[in-house]
């Protein structure tokens, strides 16, 4: 089922997620649901605040991007209670961002390249790893997310001023997107 994406202005987006354990109810359902919604809105990450449930689940598929970078053939990952462990400032790099809950907005974004997480798979089975690169990247993105924060936040100042007025416009529900979402009006 293709779950509505929650826009900018959406309290859930800006609030800290809780963990989940095993008996979460429906937990493969929701899986499965983020999958879909992700593959009909045509993005490579979702975050479970972004369908208004403050809980600590993403799912990346990169798949989707492995004709331009074949090393994420056949990735389709979800991330259960992610967190950051440690981040590896000694290489940033600055690529443009955009995100299912800010349609229409895409700004360069500064983010190491290196990254430390932890994270539960579907099986609730325990990983503790380094991720570099692109994944690194989106984890980053998304991972944001389950702390309340958003690409925007990353922002110079300057930056933030020249994209208040789109804000503002998600705000007020004037804008158009190819999927379904849940405006703040």
């Amino acid at each position: 089922m293709v779950l509505p994406i929650y826009t900018f202005g959406q309290p859930v987006l800006r609030k800290v997620a809780e963990d989940i354990t095993p008996d979460y109810p429906e937990l493969k359902t929701l899986i499965d649901n983020m999958y879909e919604t992700l593959e009909r809105s045509e993005g490579i990450g979702l975050a479970a605040p972004q369908i208004g449930l403050s809980i600590r689940l993403v799912v990346i598929n990169l798949d989707l991007i492995s004709d331009d970078l074949p090393e994420y053939k056949g990735f389709v990952h979800a991330f259960i209670n992610p967190h950051i462990l440690e981040y590896d400032d000694t290489e940033t790099d600055s690529m443009e961002e955009g995100c299912l809950s800010l349609p229409g907005i895409h700004e360069p974004v500064r983010r190491p390249t290196r990254i430390r997480v932890s994270y539960l798979d579907e099986d609730f089975q325990p990983h503790d790893e380094w991720v570099e690169g692109y994944l690194a990247r989106v984890m980053q993105h998304e991972f944001d997310h389950l702390d309340g924060k958003m690409f925007v936040d990353h922002l110079s100042m300057l930056r933030k001023q020249m994209v208040k007025g789109k804000l503002g416009n998600l705000l007020k529900g004037n804008f158009r997107c190819a999927y379904k979402v849940k405006t703040k009006k």
